[in-house]
């Protein structure tokens, strides 16, 4: 997202805080979900939400140049996000499923990462 200033007295839409709690609930819905009872725009409409969700800590700064773990975390999440990675609607409900599963779970790694290097609580 980029920053929106309107002024030299004004808050830049870059500099306010991730919404841990948002990005947690969001995740652990997702992560609780189940294949046999979800619908596929249920599934999608989750991705989606978590997708963009997951781009907002990858424009956070999280020590991925010191931390080979983070870094790590950081290429999944690339390989993931790649658009020749993501479902269509072509595929499979069950596949749709599991990658949704994959972007929760690296969403909510990074974070884990985020709120430890803020300081915040993750619940």
């Amino acid at each position: 997202m980029a920053g929106v200033t309107r002024g030299p007295d004004t808050t830049s839409v870059d500099s306010l805080p991730i919404d841990v709690e948002l990005i947690s609930d969001s995740t652990n819905a997702a992560l609780r979900m189940e294949l046999s009872t979800s619908t596929r725009e249920a599934i999608d409409t989750r991705t989606t939400v978590i997708i963009g969700q997951l781009n907002l800590l990858l424009g956070e700064e999280l020590g991925a140049d010191d931390d080979p773990e983070v870094k790590g975390v950081f290429r999944k999440a690339h390989q993931l996000l790649d658009l020749s990675s993501r479902p269509t609607r072509q595929t499979p409900s069950f596949s749709a499923f599991f990658y949704m599963r994959d972007v929760a779970s690296l969403t909510r790694r990074l974070l884990w990462v985020y709120a430890e290097r803020t300081g915040t609580d993750v619940a």
